[in-house]
């Protein structure tokens, strides 16, 4: 039987997402502001827009898009997923999310000098990340490799119980583990790198979807 993950989405099209997540066994159900329901074997947080800042106690300064419906769906997607010892793979927006909703803060705008490095106007901006020995991303890549991206936030204090384990070259943060959580946490997107969206210029990253979909059976 093929594993059952719930995507929570930001109302928009999820495809990417649903065929990584079919690509390697798994059976997706995408929904926006989902309740949290334990019938399924896993969750996926998409990206999308920012969160409120007054989440992590600060003003707002340059966070946009926000969607307070959605963070709070999110954040009681985690208590209960994670209160559940499930599986979570977070992507982008959904990295960022983890890393709050364990008492993190967010860079909540990189500004013009590092940007550029991680966002263009149209397509995903290519670049290389350094991931730590012993983590999920070295043991798949191994220790420096191409990424795509398109976020103009970061991770700044990290929340409970998580490690940073990879890092663009200009220090941000690209991937977390947790001490306890089956989590995944990236900040690129491997939904836009794999299968008919793979690509030349950087890693395949349906290796980490299946990775995801193996702890979820």
């Amino acid at each position: 039987m093929r594993p059952k993950i719930l995507l929570s989405t930001g109302g928009g099209n999820a495809g990417n997402y649903l065929n990584a997540v079919k690509a390697v066994g798994g059976e997706g159900d995408a929904r926006y502001l989902p309740a949290p329901d334990l019938g399924y074997d896993g969750l996926l947080l998409t990206g999308g827009g920012d969160m409120d800042p007054a989440l992590f106690s600060q003003e707002n300064r340059g966070s946009r898009d926000i969607d307070r419906a959605r963070d709070r769906a999110e954040l009681a997607l985690l208590d209960a997923f994670c209160g559940a010892g499930k599986p979570v793979l977070a992507i982008c927006r959904g990295h960022q999310v983890v890393n709050v909703w364990l008492g993190g803060a967010l860079i909540q705008d990189l500004g013009p000098e590092l940007v550029p490095f991680h966002q263009r106007e149209e397509g995903d901006q290519i670049h290389l990340i350094r991931a730590e020995k012993g983590s999920l991303l070295r043991r798949l890549y191994g220790p420096v490799f191409p990424v795509n991206s398109s976020h103009h936030q970061g991770l700044g204090r990290l929340g409970r119980g998580l490690r940073a384990t990879a890092w663009s070259e200009d220090g941000v943060v690209e991937a977390v583990e947790h001490e306890k959580f089956p989590l995944i946490s990236v900040q690129f997107h491997p939904e836009r790198m794999t299968g008919a969206l793979a690509r030349a210029d950087t890693v395949d990253g349906g290796k980490i979807f299946q990775v995801f979909v193996e702890l979820c059976e």
